[in-house]
C-alpha cells in the first residue's frame, strides 16, 4: 500500500486573510489593519522596483489583493539600493528609516517565504545591493582585488 503513487497535490494557495495575520505575526503589530496598512505600503515600494518576469512570476506567488498591490504600480526609471528603499518608504509614508525598516522586513520575510527561495534569487539577482537582508537573507559581497 506505501509502495502505490501518490498523485501530485498543488500547494495550497495562501489567502490575503493568512498572508496579512503572518505579517501581523512577524512585524509584531497590534491589529489585523496595521498589518494590512503595511503590507500596501511595502508591496506598493517593491512593485516600484521590480520588473520583467520577476514581476510576473511574484505577482503569482501572491495571494490576489497583494499582487494588485504590486502590479499597480508603475516601475521606477531608476531603481534603489536597499538603504535606498527603506529610506524612500520612510518620506513616503511620514515615518523614521527604522520603522519602515522594521516594515519591510515583516513583509519581504513573508513574501520570501510565499516566492520560494529560486524566485527570490532571481529577484535579488535583478536588483541593486541591499535587498537580501530585506528579504531575511545573508548577502554576499565578492572581494574586491587589492590594488
Amino acid at each position: 500500500m506505501y509502495d502505490q503513487p501518490r498523485p501530485r497535490t498543488a500547494p495550497t494557495a495562501t489567502t490575503f486573510d493568512e498572508m496579512l495575520e503572518r505579517v501581523r505575526y512577524e512585524g509584531a503589530y497590534p491589529t489585523r489593519a496595521r498589518a494590512e496598512e503595511v503590507v500596501g505600503r511595502v508591496l506598493a515600494a517593491l512593485g516600484r522596483q521590480v520588473v520583467g518576469d520577476e514581476r510576473v512570476d511574484l505577482a503569482r506567488c501572491l495571494p490576489v489583493e497583494a499582487a494588485l498591490t504590486l502590479t499597480a504600480q508603475i516601475p521606477d526609471t531608476g531603481q534603489l539600493t536597499g538603504w535606498g528603499f527603506v529610506k524612500d518608504l520612510a518620506a513616503r509614508t511620514g515615518g523614521a528609516p527604522a520603522a519602515a525598516r522594521w516594515d519591510v522586513g515583516a513583509v519581504l520575510a513573508v513574501v520570501a517565504r510565499l516566492a520560494g527561495p529560486e524566485l527570490v534569487a532571481r529577484i535579488l539577482r535583478r536588483l541593486p545591493p541591499g535587498y537580501a537582508l530585506l528579504f531575511g537573507q545573508a548577502e554576499l559581497l565578492q572581494a574586491q582585488p587589492a590594488a
